[in-house]
């Protein structure tokens, strides 16, 4: 089971710089970057309703929900803020250069996140090798982007 949460993992980082560019070339058609992810994240959500009616997922309650501290909430702000950035980057630094740039900050977040276990994460120590891991990348990030 391990492999397969590791491929999908490896598939929805696939996704990046596909949505990037798709998002892209709607932005081109609709008015710029804010339009296009706005058209996106509409079209996610409708996908989204469909399988949450179609697959008959309970409902969150109400008192459930209000229960969730204020920060849970930034999810789909921090998400508005990624597409767009992206959708604005693509064209400009290209695939390679800014996904390099989000996966650099995406682990030195996570390695930060693991370290604290914050929001729901599993408490793992900043160890060497991990140090060195994001050395490696960000040694990658500065070879794709100049080289």
């Amino acid at each position: 089971m391990l492999f397969f949460w590791l491929s999908l993992a490896f598939v929805a980082g696939m996704m990046m710089p596909l949505q990037a560019g798709v998002n892209s070339t709607l932005a081109l058609h609709s008015q710029g970057a804010i339009w296009a992810s706005f058209i996106s994240f509409l079209i996610g959500t409708l996908a989204l309703f469909v399988i949450v009616v179609g697959m008959r997922f309970e409902w969150p309650l109400l008192s459930d929900l209000r229960q969730a501290p204020w920060w849970a909430w930034t999810g789909g702000f921090m998400g508005a803020l990624f597409v767009s950035t992206g959708v604005f980057l693509a064209p400009r630094i290209g695939a390679a250069t800014m996904i390099a740039l989000f996966v650099a900050g995406q682990l030195i977040t996570s390695v930060i996140l693991d370290h604290l276990g914050w929001a729901t994460f599993p408490q793992f120590d900043i160890t060497l090798g991990r140090v060195l891991g994001v050395a490696c990348l960000l040694v990658g990030v500065v070879l794709i982007r100049f080289y």
